[in-house]
């Protein structure tokens, strides 16, 4: 390799030039996951910020309204909005994520966001996560990838932000 210009390394970055940190290399043929991972405590706190970030927009809106189906469209709404903006924008990071060091990443595409349209498939898997005694949830617990149920449908994996920075 020489350090002519228009030249690239075998890693496609121009000579001299620093790579940011990457993800760690795959284990293939282990027992565990492929890289590391955000646990079900990290992810589940995660969850109960996000709910209680959530409640305070959830409330006004039923002062304002009521608790009429107009109030229960628009707080549904609300929570569809913020999940599919923050876990498919850049980061992968709702703010309750965001705040225990996590993050969703793509692990379909490669790493990094895994987009809206995603984002909207894996907030409405969540819902059929919960309902068999939320079973999609604690699926993360024997699964190889430590995936959930909304996790496989939109091909994702939560993951720590110091092994997989933004």
């Amino acid at each position: 390799m020489s350090d002519l210009p228009g030249q690239t390394t075998s890693e496609g970055a121009p000579p001299g030039h620093q790579q940011g940190p990457q993800p760690p290399v795959a284990q293939h043929g282990g027992s565990g996951p492929s890289g590391p991972r955000a646990g079900f405590w990290q992810r589940f706190a995660a969850l109960l910020l996000d709910g209680l970030i959530l409640a305070v927009p959830s409330i006004l809106v039923v002062i304002a309204l009521g608790s009429d189906g107009i109030a229960n469209l628009i707080t549904t709404l609300i929570g569809i909005a913020y999940y599919v903006y923050f876990e498919g924008g850049p980061t992968g990071q709702t703010l309750g994520k965001k705040a225990l060091g996590i993050r969703v990443y793509d692990f379909r595409g490669g790493g990094g966001s895994i987009g809206h349209s995603r984002a909207l498939v894996r907030y409405l898997v969540r819902i059929v996560s919960s309902i068999p005694l939320f079973l999609g949830y604690f699926w993360m617990l024997w699964d190889k990838e430590k995936q959930t149920w909304h996790d496989k449908a939109a091909g994702s994996v939560v993951v720590p932000v110091d092994a997989y920075p933004v």
